[in-house]
């Protein structure tokens, strides 16, 4: 990422975007790339035993985890980024990141189809080995990937994006996002600092419907990982 010409100065007031949302976001879907791969490896090496009906579970996972993967990407390149230039300066060269999304889209469609393939062959032990390739591959390239991102855009949001801006950012997030998925999967990677201080955040309407969304959640996580697999 190039940042070269003159940056935009730091805001001049003290209030600076919360960027736990988005932290999550990161956090679990790296969480769930490792234990499908975790899981899919234990299918081919006979660990788990996989029926027809767990095999349509894992794929529908896999399938729903793609989904949220396109779309945080496909918001931080028609949304984030823009509004970091904006408040940073146009010559900050996002290329690198932006080329980074475009080239994870084709492993996400082959993620898709072989977790449909799973699904059809009613959980071969040969294809869930090639799909803990690819789910192991994914985790990879989108740990370093995020790695960067954190690293390089994170100071310059604290230190120039508004607080405004960025509720317009994480708006846009959660307007494509599918709630009952990615909510409970934010909530289930928080730490304990963290959960007590988005219990104390937030409202009680909003932590009822997150309550209901991971009671839900909890039955398609047993149904892919089995009861040891439920998060919290």
């Amino acid at each position: 990422m190039t940042t070269a010409g003159t940056t935009a100065p730091e805001r001049a007031d003290d209030s600076t975007p919360d960027l736990l949302g988005i932290t999550l976001a990161h956090r679990a879907m790296i969480t769930d790339l490792l234990r499908l791969t975790d899981l899919a490896e234990a299918v081919r090496d006979r660990d788990v035993i996989c029926t027809p009906g767990h095999a349509r579970a894992v794929s529908h996972y896999i399938e729903l985890l793609c989904d949220s993967i396109h779309h945080h990407h496909e918001c931080e390149d028609t949304v984030m980024w823009p509004v970091i230039r904006s408040s940073v300066g146009d010559h900050l060269d996002l290329s690198e990141l932006t080329e980074d999304h475009a080239a994870l889209e084709p492993r996400l469609a082959q993620l898709r189809a072989r977790a449909a393939a799973f699904r059809l062959s009613m959980g071969d032990r040969q294809i869930a080995g090639l799909m803990a390739l690819e789910l192991g591959e994914m985790a990879a390239l989108l740990t370093d990937h995020i790695n960067d991102e954190e690293i390089e855009l994170f100071p310059l949001i604290t230190a120039h994006v508004s607080v405004e801006d960025w509720a317009s950012v994480e708006a846009a997030a959660r307007a494509g996002a599918r709630m009952s998925f990615d909510g409970p999967r934010s909530l289930a990677v928080m730490t304990d600092d963290e959960r007590a201080a988005f219990t104390q955040q937030t409202g009680i309407g909003p932590r009822i419907l997150l309550a209901v969304l991971r009671l839900a959640h909890r039955r398609r996580e047993r149904a892919v990982f089995g009861r040891h697999g439920v998060s919290r």
